[in-house]
Protein backbone atom coordinates (compact mmCIF):
# COMPACT_ATOMS: atom_id res chain seq x y z
CA UNK A 1 0.00 0.00 0.00
CA UNK A 2 2.99 2.18 0.96
CA UNK A 3 4.20 1.64 -2.48
CA UNK A 4 0.88 3.26 -4.42
CA UNK A 5 1.10 6.35 -2.14
CA UNK A 6 4.49 6.73 -3.02
CA UNK A 7 4.05 7.08 -6.93
CA UNK A 8 0.11 8.70 -6.25
CA UNK A 9 1.67 11.44 -3.84
CA UNK A 10 4.46 12.35 -6.97
CA UNK A 11 1.51 12.62 -8.86
CA UNK A 12 -0.71 14.83 -6.41
CA UNK A 13 2.61 16.68 -6.15
CA UNK A 14 2.47 17.56 -10.05
CA UNK A 15 -1.58 18.75 -9.26
CA UNK A 16 -0.32 21.06 -6.68
CA UNK A 17 2.66 22.52 -8.91
CA UNK A 18 0.14 23.09 -11.38
CA UNK A 19 -2.46 24.90 -9.37
CA UNK A 20 0.46 27.00 -7.62
CA UNK A 21 1.47 28.07 -11.54
CA UNK A 22 -1.74 30.06 -11.75
CA UNK A 23 -0.39 32.35 -9.07
CA UNK A 24 3.27 32.95 -11.30
CA UNK A 25 3.52 35.67 -14.16
CA UNK A 26 4.16 33.26 -17.50
CA UNK A 27 7.74 32.75 -18.42
CA UNK A 28 8.56 33.90 -15.27
CA UNK A 29 11.82 32.29 -13.40
CA UNK A 30 8.87 30.18 -10.41
CA UNK A 31 6.85 29.57 -13.62
CA UNK A 32 9.65 27.76 -15.17
CA UNK A 33 10.50 25.95 -11.62
CA UNK A 34 7.40 24.57 -11.09
CA UNK A 35 6.72 23.84 -14.89
CA UNK A 36 9.83 21.67 -14.54
CA UNK A 37 8.79 20.01 -11.65
CA UNK A 38 5.08 18.90 -12.98
CA UNK A 39 7.37 17.83 -16.13
CA UNK A 40 9.47 15.53 -14.43
CA UNK A 41 6.61 14.47 -11.73
CA UNK A 42 4.95 13.54 -15.27
CA UNK A 43 7.80 11.22 -16.33
CA UNK A 44 8.70 9.43 -12.92
CA UNK A 45 5.19 8.49 -11.50
CA UNK A 46 4.02 6.27 -13.52
CA UNK A 47 7.72 4.53 -13.53
CA UNK A 48 7.98 4.63 -9.35
CA UNK A 49 4.70 2.96 -10.22
CA UNK A 50 6.00 -0.04 -12.28
CA UNK A 51 9.30 0.16 -10.68
CA UNK A 52 7.49 -0.81 -7.06
CA UNK A 53 4.58 -3.04 -8.99
CA UNK A 54 2.32 -0.49 -7.61
CA UNK A 55 0.91 0.14 -10.75
CA UNK A 56 -3.05 0.67 -10.61
CA UNK A 57 -6.28 1.84 -12.17
CA UNK A 58 -6.69 5.06 -9.20
CA UNK A 59 -3.37 5.47 -10.18
CA UNK A 60 -4.03 5.53 -13.99
CA UNK A 61 -6.74 7.96 -13.23
CA UNK A 62 -4.86 10.36 -11.06
CA UNK A 63 -2.04 10.55 -13.63
CA UNK A 64 -5.05 11.53 -16.49
CA UNK A 65 -6.44 13.81 -13.99
CA UNK A 66 -3.55 15.42 -12.83
CA UNK A 67 -2.40 15.74 -16.85
CA UNK A 68 -5.37 17.76 -17.36
CA UNK A 69 -4.80 19.96 -14.85
CA UNK A 70 -1.21 20.41 -15.72
CA UNK A 71 -2.32 21.37 -19.70
CA UNK A 72 -5.43 23.47 -18.46
CA UNK A 73 -2.98 25.28 -16.41
CA UNK A 74 -0.50 25.60 -18.90
CA UNK A 75 -3.35 27.14 -21.09
CA UNK A 76 -4.84 29.82 -19.13
CA UNK A 77 -1.25 31.15 -18.34
CA UNK A 78 -0.13 31.06 -21.90
CA UNK A 79 -2.65 31.31 -24.41
CA UNK A 80 -3.15 35.20 -22.87
CA UNK A 81 0.42 35.75 -23.54
CA UNK A 82 1.09 34.31 -26.87
CA UNK A 83 0.22 35.53 -29.90
CA UNK A 84 -1.80 32.31 -31.24
CA UNK A 85 -3.05 32.23 -34.89
CA UNK A 86 -6.73 31.56 -34.97
CA UNK A 87 -5.86 28.39 -37.98
CA UNK A 88 -4.40 27.17 -34.31
CA UNK A 89 -7.08 27.61 -32.21
CA UNK A 90 -9.75 25.63 -34.66
CA UNK A 91 -7.19 22.96 -34.98
CA UNK A 92 -6.88 22.47 -30.88
CA UNK A 93 -10.58 22.81 -30.55
CA UNK A 94 -10.63 19.51 -33.81
CA UNK A 95 -8.41 17.73 -31.20
CA UNK A 96 -10.25 18.52 -28.16
CA UNK A 97 -13.68 17.67 -30.06
CA UNK A 98 -11.66 13.93 -30.79
CA UNK A 99 -10.83 13.65 -27.28
CA UNK A 100 -13.93 14.12 -25.95
CA UNK A 101 -15.71 11.55 -29.01
CA UNK A 102 -12.92 9.30 -27.24
CA UNK A 103 -14.58 9.62 -23.47
CA UNK A 104 -18.07 9.44 -24.79
CA UNK A 105 -17.07 6.34 -26.95
CA UNK A 106 -15.03 4.63 -23.78
CA UNK A 107 -18.13 4.82 -21.84
CA UNK A 108 -20.19 3.62 -24.72
CA UNK A 109 -18.60 0.88 -25.63
CA UNK A 110 -16.85 -0.29 -23.01
CA UNK A 111 -18.90 0.85 -20.03
CA UNK A 112 -15.80 2.56 -17.98
CA UNK A 113 -13.43 5.62 -18.58
CA UNK A 114 -10.96 4.77 -20.56
CA UNK A 115 -7.72 6.55 -20.77
CA UNK A 116 -5.17 4.74 -22.99
CA UNK A 117 -1.61 5.63 -22.34
CA UNK A 118 -0.30 4.88 -25.93
CA UNK A 119 3.28 5.74 -27.33
CA UNK A 120 1.95 8.54 -28.97
CA UNK A 121 0.13 10.02 -25.87
CA UNK A 122 3.59 10.00 -24.63
CA UNK A 123 5.05 11.72 -27.54
CA UNK A 124 2.48 14.50 -27.63
CA UNK A 125 3.09 14.68 -24.19
CA UNK A 126 6.77 15.07 -24.40
CA UNK A 127 5.97 17.38 -26.99
CA UNK A 128 3.62 19.87 -25.46
CA UNK A 129 5.66 19.56 -22.37
CA UNK A 130 8.95 21.36 -24.40
CA UNK A 131 6.98 23.24 -26.76
CA UNK A 132 6.96 26.46 -23.65
CA UNK A 133 10.81 25.98 -23.61
CA UNK A 134 11.58 26.40 -27.49
CA UNK A 135 8.81 29.67 -28.30
CA UNK A 136 12.00 31.58 -27.20
CA UNK A 137 13.92 29.43 -30.55
CA UNK A 138 11.21 28.53 -32.31
CA UNK A 139 9.02 30.30 -34.12
CA UNK A 140 5.53 29.62 -32.55
CA UNK A 141 3.28 28.69 -35.40
CA UNK A 142 6.32 25.79 -36.19
CA UNK A 143 6.65 24.55 -32.93
CA UNK A 144 2.89 24.73 -32.41
CA UNK A 145 1.95 22.79 -35.46
CA UNK A 146 4.46 20.11 -34.96
CA UNK A 147 2.81 19.70 -31.41
CA UNK A 148 -0.62 19.65 -32.83
CA UNK A 149 -0.02 16.40 -35.58
CA UNK A 150 1.08 14.51 -32.91
CA UNK A 151 -1.43 15.11 -30.67
CA UNK A 152 -4.14 14.69 -33.75
CA UNK A 153 -2.42 11.36 -34.86
CA UNK A 154 -2.52 10.19 -30.89
CA UNK A 155 -6.16 11.30 -30.73
CA UNK A 156 -7.08 9.25 -33.91
CA UNK A 157 -5.68 6.49 -32.64
CA UNK A 158 -6.50 6.12 -29.32
CA UNK A 159 -10.03 6.86 -31.05
CA UNK A 160 -9.40 3.53 -32.58
CA UNK A 161 -7.64 1.52 -30.25
CA UNK A 162 -11.19 2.29 -27.96
CA UNK A 163 -13.15 1.57 -30.18
CA UNK A 164 -11.60 -1.71 -31.38
CA UNK A 165 -11.28 -2.56 -27.64
CA UNK A 166 -7.13 -2.29 -27.70
CA UNK A 167 -5.43 -2.21 -24.57
CA UNK A 168 -1.80 -0.64 -24.92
Amino acid sequence: MVKANIANAITFVRIVCSIALLFCAAFSLPFYVLYVICGLTDMIDGFAARKMNAVSDFGAKLDTIADFVFAVTCMVKLFPVLAIPRWLYGWIAGIVLIKAINVVSGFAIQRRFVALHTVMNKVTGALLFIWPLTLSVIDLRYSAAAVCAAATFAAVQEGHFIRTKRET
